[in-house]
């Protein structure tokens, strides 16, 4: 083999090399990246404390507008998982007709998982 020849093989190599560790350091997260994702959950309730099922719960994105929807089980419950830390969160419920307060979720809450239960007067 030419010294030519273990050059170019060299610099290919590092070429690789160098494309490898800028995937991995993109591919770890930063330890102040706030976009790792949080939990809300809870649960829909009547004043009493009972369970709400079948009622749907509201989450928008303050910042793009976007809402998703969770229909709630027989035990009342719901869940948003995967959510940006870095953006607030509006969430209430609807149930026949009947309408929760809103819930704020704050970008400045660190807490990684948020529990907010909704209270629906049925009467």
């Amino acid at each position: 083999m030419t010294y030519r020849h273990s050059a170019i093989r060299a610099a290919a190599g590092a070429c690789v090399l160098t494309v490898v560790f800028a995937v991995l350091a993109g591919a770890l997260p930063q330890k102040n990246d706030k976009s790792t994702g949080r939990l809300l959950f809870g649960k829909v309730l009547d004043p009493q404390d009972n369970p709400l099922p079948d009622a749907v719960v509201y989450l928008t994105n303050s910042r793009t507008r976007a809402v998703k929807s969770y229909i709630v089980g027989q035990d009342g419950t719901y869940r948003f998982p995967a959510l940006s830390a870095a953006i607030d969160y509006e969430v209430y419920a609807q149930y026949k007709g009947r309408k929760s307060d809103t819930k704020s979720v704050s970008q400045f809450d660190d807490r990684s998982q948020v529990y907010i239960d909704l209270k629906i007067d049925t009467h």
